[in-house]
């Protein structure tokens, strides 16, 4: 034990001696400003070469692609637009198919209520014509009926009074009195 005592001193002694860390020691200043710039150089190399390259090519391809979709994006926005023009165009033509065949409708419809006001009319004078012909042929044989019962009520009147009544001139009678 005491040798290890003897050597663990040793090393204290040396320790105690020795100037440092060795990154901070001006006698090993030359070896790391050497590997340092052999660090760097090598370092330099390889992103130059191999990491920069790589990385400029994502960046290419990221803005190719932001580039692709805002194109397509213009494209889609562009055809929405004509799709919503088209949809605009189909919709008034729609309406104005609407519209005719509205129109032909209500024509078709006033054809068929003015024929069947047509037809109605001429129902309406052929029976009015009946009802004339028929009011004429009453009146006619009202005039007869009246001229008739005046006629014999005016021979009856004469024969009461005590007359003798021609009947050619009660009949003329009458008539001048018919005619006003």
């Amino acid at each position: 034990m005491a040798t290890d005592t003897h050597a663990a001193a040793g090393h204290a002694a040396d320790a105690a001696s020795a100037p440092g860390m060795p990154q901070l020691d001006f006698s090993n200043w030359g070896n790391q400003i050497f590997w340092l710039l052999v660090t760097l150089v090598v370092i330099y190399f390889v992103l130059s070469r191999i990491a920069l390259p790589r990385i400029a090519a994502v960046l290419a391809e990221r803005q190719g692609t932001i580039t692709n979709d805002i194109a397509a994006a213009e494209e889609l926005k562009a055809k929405a637009g004509e799709a919503e023009a088209a949809y605009n165009q189909a919709l008034v033509d729609a309406r104005a198919e609407a519209q005719r065949i509205v129109g032909e409708a209500k024509a078709e419809i006033q054809t068929d209520l003015d024929a069947a006001i047509a037809k109605a009319d001429a129902e309406i004078a052929a029976k009015a014509a009946e009802s004339e012909k028929a009011i004429a042929e009453i009146r006619a044989g009202a005039v007869d009926s009246i001229r008739d019962v005046a006629a014999d009520t005016a021979k009856e009147i004469v024969a009461a009074l005590g007359g003798k009544a021609d009947a050619k001139a009660v009949k003329a009678a009458v008539e001048a009195r018919m005619k006003g």
